[in-house]
């Protein structure tokens, strides 16, 4: 009767444990899911930007080459002779002033799509660390459950790590600490 007592007693703290564990890693695991989700809106907005910038980056230099073109064309009837000279002249300032433009034109877009590229992946390291994070806190509390079915104290103790590596990973994440192992992100990733 002692016995089974002491049995219930250990059980009834274990499931005590268990559930408090699965309270506190499911909280953190949901309030982590806003920001991931939010986190990916702002990497969707940077890639979306990133690809509209190259491809005014590649419109500039199409314009920038259109126009030495037609400089270079209009410097070969210049050798031919019989032509306009004002307005050669009048038209080859034209070009010259679009080149130019079209020259710093493309280094500010250039500039703008490797600024937004750069974000992206400063944004998708964060995802990952949220993604780790919801590996691990999933990982725990399936462990938590399992161990509160077999009655194991170990099992929730690797429950418990395992949490608390989700745990360490969603903080990373909201305070943008440079915390990811990279072979596990290259693992995961694609």
């Amino acid at each position: 009767m002692d016995a089974d007592i002491k049995t219930e007693s250990s059980n009834k703290r274990l499931n005590d444990l268990v559930a408090i564990t699965v309270v506190i890693l499911s909280v953190f695991m949901a309030v982590s899911k806003i920001k991931d989700d939010n986190i990916v809106q702002a990497m969707q907005k940077a890639k979306s930007e990133s690809v509209d910038a190259w491809a005014e980056y590649q419109a500039a230099r199409i314009k920038l080459h259109v126009d030495e073109n037609g400089l270079a064309q209009l410097r070969l009837i210049e050798t031919a002779g019989n032509f306009d000279k004002a307005l050669a002249t009048k038209q080859a300032a034209g070009y010259e002033a679009d080149i130019k433009k079209y020259e710093a034109r493309s280094k500010e877009t250039r500039a703008k799509a490797e600024g937004l590229e750069k974000e992206y992946d400063r944004l998708n390291f964060r995802d990952d660390q949220f993604d780790l994070s919801d590996a691990f806190l999933s990982i725990g509390i399936a462990m938590a459950a399992v161990a509160a079915l077999v009655n194991l104290y170990w099992l929730l103790c690797l429950a418990w790590a395992s949490g608390a590596l989700g745990i360490t990973f969603g903080v990373a994440g909201f305070l943008g600490l440079n915390l990811r192992p990279e072979w596990l992100a290259q693992l995961l990733g694609t």
